[in-house]
């Protein structure tokens, strides 16, 4: 007769493979490399960045690769000197992760700096990122853009 583990060990071992995923998203960020975020996010993912028609890396995404390339139009439209991220609070719970912290960059078409706190809520299936729901300050994103 074979011994079931608590579900604490199981619910545990899921928590781990979310952080080291997740963890595995944000070196991919650092790096740039969106061939790693492909593989990293599903095929399918449940996309949330509130849109905004003035900003133009913020759009509806979908799939693995338009998901990753929201970093390569990001990069685009904004002066990566410039660019920083900071996480203060990294929680997971499960298949959930969120982080929290803030941001800022400048908008290479205006000059203009934009700043703020974020929340990422990630939801991690089978070692690949399925859900991707940033909040952020957008009004201050949207102002930088706007000539």
């Amino acid at each position: 007769m074979a011994i079931k583990p608590p579900a604490i060990t199981t619910a545990g071992s899921v928590a781990e493979a979310t952080r080291a995923v997740v963890q595995e998203f944000l070196a991919a960020r650092l790096a740039g490399d969106t061939g790693r975020l492909t593989a990293l996010f599903a095929d399918k993912v449940d996309w949330l960045l509130a849109e905004n028609p003035t900003v133009p890396w913020i759009h509806p995404r979908s799939t693995a690769a338009e998901c990753a390339g929201q970093f390569t139009e990001l990069m685009e439209h904004t002066v990566p000197e410039d660019a920083r991220a900071s996480v203060d609070t990294f929680l997971v719970d499960g298949t959930d992760a969120v982080l929290m912290g803030h941001l800022s960059g400048t908008v290479r078409a205006t000059g203009k700096s934009f700043e703020g706190p974020f929340a990422l809520r990630l939801t991690v299936e089978n070692g690949r990122i399925t859900r991707h729901h940033l909040y952020e300050n957008s009004l201050s994103i949207a102002d930088a853009c706007a000539p």
